[in-house]
């Protein structure tokens, strides 16, 4: 492998786990310093008294800073732990540096753009910067922003390298399009370490890259993050790639425990947009942890999403610990599944009760390190050939021709918007008692939330 307006699926194929928004936080101002710091912010906009928003929870007893495209600079550079920037709707043109810039876990910064039918907050692209950038930046939310490439030579959200860290960042029902210049143009990249970042509940379409999380070269680990709930369509290259990573240099307040890092309930498509050839890439591909020291232990869980179409490569591509289970792919024109080596090796790996439709091959798991566990259990994989396996355990999978798909699904030739690959009654049941071990966690319910109480292959049960 080589490095480099959308219409959501109905419920049944793009399931998304319930947003949670920040939890109600005591705003406590005490000192001189902290009114003269919020003074600071009241010279660029007016403050609306806060209140708080099921599922965009504001800090207790906060206050609200009221912005707009001709004065937000300004404020920007003023933020401190605990306020919360609203941008009224209207076109912002001198993007938003976030240099600097530091919440704190109590007191996180939220950057916010109109609620309802309102409008948006868009920021636009400009040749030969990026449009939002963090670098030494933690605690901040941007929630409801617009950010549109305009073909501009430029990316969307970048954590620069130029800063040691960036830390627990969440950007979250986000809108961005049109970074397309080329497969190297991305909506969202880290190039510093970054870690505890949550990417939930976006939109993301018509980019070169979507996420781009790591250096080329292993540096700038990605650590702990959660990526759930995103549609990210019509990318030239990956729809995401999370980059293997080098023994880690650690800056202080990087996690030292063993972190996972969970990717779930996502739409992954390649349907339409994608290079071929030489520029063709995967849906999906996680990369290595480091080989020892911190952050050797960690592992991937991939669970409840739907992995839809790609004409040129396969849908998901992995290596070292990685649990795949929960989840859904679907590509009538080529490869489904490949663990193998890429810059290490397949390690730990888990692929447990997905449903598997594709052209080519189902699931291939090939050159993993025999020194670790590697499972293949419960799957439903439709394919020319279902498997293609190196030595597992517990293998106990549905296996079926792509043709056969038809006679044991519901409508697995259906377009994106009436896609079911759930069973036709009992045609994916078990002869074998239904065993579900307690980790990793979810495997206990199916793709659609539904506590599996019935021994069936694949992702679903019937309901």
């Amino acid at each position: 492998m080589h490095e480099v307006g959308m219409t959501p699926a109905k419920p049944i194929e793009s399931r998304r786990r319930p947003a949670s928004g920040p939890s109600s936080r005591s705003l406590a101002r005490a000192g001189a310093s902290a009114g003269i710091a919020f003074a600071l912010i009241l010279l660029s906009g007016s403050v609306a008294a806060d209140s708080n928003v099921v599922g965009d929870a504001l800090p207790a007893a906060g206050r609200t800073v009221e912005v707009d495209p001709g004065n937000y600079r300004e404020a920007v550079r003023g933020l401190r732990p605990g306020d919360r920037l609203e941008l009224a709707p209207g076109v912002y043109r001198g993007g938003l540096d976030l240099r600097g810039i530091q919440g704190t876990e109590k007191q996180p910064i939220v950057i916010a753009g109109p609620r309802g039918e309102a409008g948006s907050a868009t920021f636009v692209g400009q040749d030969g910067r990026n449009t939002v950038r963090f670098e030494d930046s933690a605690h901040i939310e941007l929630r409801r922003l617009e950010l549109d490439g305009r073909s501009a030579n430029a990316n969307g959200i970048v954590a620069e390298a130029e800063g040691t860290f960036t830390h627990n960042i969440t950007l979250a029902n986000l809108r961005i399009r049109n970074y397309d210049i080329s497969q190297g143009s991305t909506a969202v990249t880290t190039r510093s370490a970054a870690w505890d970042w949550t990417i939930r509940d976006n939109e993301i379409r018509g980019v070169g890259t979507g996420l781009y999380l790591g250096q080329p070269d292993g540096e700038a680990p990605f650590i702990g993050g959660v990526i759930e709930g995103n549609h990210i369509a019509e990318t030239l290259g990956y729809n995401a790639q999370i980059k293997h990573q080098n023994e880690r240099a650690m800056v202080e307040g990087m996690p030292t425990n063993r972190r996972d890092t969970v990717i779930r309930d996502n739409t992954f498509s390649k349907a339409e947009g994608g290079n071929s050839g030489d520029g063709a890439r995967p849906n999906l591909l996680v990369g290595h942890w480091p080989e020892r020291g911190p952050g050797a232990n960690d592992r991937y869980l991939i669970y409840g999403n739907l992995f839809y179409e790609n004409p040129h490569e396969r849908l998901f591509q992995g290596e070292g610990h990685v649990a795949l289970y929960n989840n859904a792919f679907v590509n009538r024109d080529g490869d489904g599944v490949v663990l193998g080596p890429h810059n290490d090796v397949p390690k730990e790996i888990r692929i447990l009760r997905n449903t598997v439709v594709a052209r080519g091959f189902g699931i291939r798991l090939r050159g993993a390190d025999r020194g670790y566990q590697q499972v293949v259990s419960g799957n439903a994989v439709f394919a020319d050939p279902p498997l293609d396996l190196e030595a597992t355990e517990d293998d106990d999978n549905f296996t079926a021709g792509f043709a056969e798909a038809p006679d044991r699904l519901r409508a697995p030739d259906a377009g994106l918007d009436d896609l079911d690959l759930r069973p036709q009654g009992d045609a994916l049941r078990k002869d074998r008692p239904l065993a579900l071990p307690e980790d990793p966690p979810g495997l206990g319910h199916d793709r659609n939330g539904q506590l599996r109480t019935e021994p069936f292959w694949g992702a679903y049960q019937p309901e």
